[in-house]
């Protein structure tokens, strides 16, 4: 066996401050399952809570410091690359995993949260009652959602399809597991985590075989290397379509696009609220900002070839997010259409590929990811309320909520804020978001797309209307209330609320720092 001699050993360089952001946010994950392992059982919810908080804060405040030397001289360390596109995807996810922590986190007046005391009892079992009987909670969500966001934060820094499919799994995951643990309908939680698993292998080893193909054509797993491979190569042009198709699958499932959206009504349905809420909005995120540099720098260059499918693709996502949320009177569930809708739209900046697109898509992500962890945050704290006064479980028929506007005004308020920004009212971010992401599809030939996005924009302002109505314009019942909690997820919705209107009425100074965002290319 030949060995290398000790003097001519070369120790790799390692970007310690690059990965810094990762690094706190994976490191607080290991420190939540030790405190999980090792603390007293008293003390393990605060100390998760805890980590969590400050591991996202300190994440957020490391990227915040290094953005402007990132934007002075992006920089590539192989199968990582720190560009500004990086550091603003980083940032957004952190100040959404900051507040879904929070929403995660809350409990209600009468002491339960969204989770069930242990994941692993089976639904009405002795072992159940018991568990509840003790007032017993595990605290491993919080690791979970912190491992999950580290997955997301590496998404879309990946310049390899290797680092792509194990930051797609560190990502995806948790998020299984954290489908599973509903304290109520848990039948229907764990089937919304087997579906989400199964449909979720599919889409991974869509990516694998992508990413296999663009191996075969480029002999390179590296993306920038494919890039440079495609003026150079002939008569592979087959094994070039089909591998960027089926990557883009992959990451067109995990936004939630049609045909690939059948998961997202049942997950986000079954699922933990404060979970749904973190899914709805951190993951399109990841996934969003992962497609910017996939298609920019290697699919862009087929545009042409593949604009009949992007056209199906983004058309298709905008009319079955739009139609199907009309019929809807679950309001997770017409959330869940509403975020397929919302992807469509967000596909046009993807595919408009101007100067800029990319920082005006990661707005409407930041509006979107506001007002999607803020609603979940309402809806966690609507509970039915029996004759005597007891608090049961969620309820989420939205046609229930008669009058909850005229009892809890400041919540139904800060909804009504989420609810507008969502349809793409002028004075809100959602309107900033769209009006930016719509002017770029334009000025980049695909005006009769946005012409359809405008129509969907105005359907699907009918969906969100009627729930408006049966907050402010119905009698209250008694029935169905806003419970009081902890306060966390108050604290959430509030700011979340404030952000969305901030960001709507002055929205220069994120768009002029947006606008740095560029995509380092090769």
């Amino acid at each position: 066996m030949n060995n290398l001699p000790v003097d001519e050993f070369v120790a790799p360089t390692i970007a310690w401050v690059s990965l810094l952001p990762i690094i706190i946010v994976l490191g607080g994950a290991v420190v939540a399952v030790l405190a999980e392992a090792l603390a007293p059982v008293r003390l393990r919810r605060a100390m998760g809570i805890g980590i969590a908080l400050v591991s996202t804060m300190g994440a957020a405040s490391v990227l915040a410091l290094r953005w402007i030397p990132v934007a002075a001289a992006p920089q590539s360390l192989g199968e990582y690359i720190e560009d500004p596109l990086t550091l603003a995807a980083q940032f957004i996810l952190a100040v959404l995993g900051f507040f879904a922590v929070l929403v995660i986190a809350d409990r209600s007046e009468i002491g339960d949260g969204a989770f069930a005391g242990q994941p692993s009892d089976r639904p009405g079992s002795h072992e159940e009652e018991l568990t509840d009987a003790k007032n017993y909670q595990r605290t491993e969500i919080f690791s979970l959602v912190l491992f999950s966001l580290g997955g997301m934060m590496v998404f879309p820094a990946a310049n390899s399809f290797i680092a792509l499919f194990v930051a797609l799994e560190v990502m995806s995951l948790p998020l299984y597991i954290l489908a599973a643990t509903a304290r109520r309908r848990r039948q229907l939680s764990q089937e919304a985590a087997l579906k989400y698993f199964l449909l979720g292998a599919f889409a991974s080893g869509f990516m694998l075989m992508g990413s296999a193909l663009l191996y075969g054509f480029s002999g390179s797993l590296t993306i920038t290397q494919v890039a440079t491979a495609i003026p150079s190569m002939v008569n592979m042009d087959w094994l070039l379509f089909i591998g960027v198709f089926m990557v883009m699958v992959g990451l067109l499932f995990k936004v939630g696009a049609a045909p690939f959206h059948a998961w997202t009504p049942d997950v986000y349905t079954g699922a933990p609220t404060p979970v749904t809420g973190f899914m709805a909005a951190a993951v399109k995120v990841a996934a969003f900002a992962a497609m910017l540099r996939f298609y920019q720098v290697v699919a862009g260059a087929l545009q042409w070839e593949l604009s009949w499918v992007l056209v199906g693709i983004a058309a298709l996502t905008m009319l079955v997010g739009t139609f199907a949320g009309l019929v809807q009177t679950d309001i997770k569930r017409m959330l869940a259409y509403s975020s397929i809708a919302h992807a469509g739209f967000i596909l046009l900046g993807v595919f408009s590929l101007v100067q800029g697109s990319s920082g005006n898509v990661l707005f409407y992500l930041l509006t979107y990811g506001l007002a999607t962890v803020g609603a979940f945050g309402v809806v966690s704290l609507v509970r039915r309320q029996d004759s005597e006064g007891a608090i049961g479980a969620e309820v989420t028929d939205f046609t229930r909520w008669s009058g909850l506007g005229r009892t809890n005004p400041v919540v139904a308020g800060a909804f009504l804020v989420f609810l507008l920004s969502f349809a793409g009212i002028p004075l809100t971010a959602g309107f900033i978001g769209k009006f930016v992401v719509f002017a770029d599809a334009f000025a980049g030939g695909w005006g009769y797309l946005v012409g359809l996005a405008l129509a969907c924009s105005a359907v699907t302002a009918f969906f969100y209307f009627r729930v408006v109505r049966v907050l402010f314009f119905e009698e209250p019942t008694g029935e169905v209330v806003i419970v009081r909690s902890e306060g966390l997820s108050t604290v959430a919705i509030i700011v979340a609320a404030l952000g969305t209107i901030v960001l709507g009425l002055f929205p220069a100074p994120v768009l002029s720092l947006l606008n740095q965002v560029v995509v380092l290319l090769p």
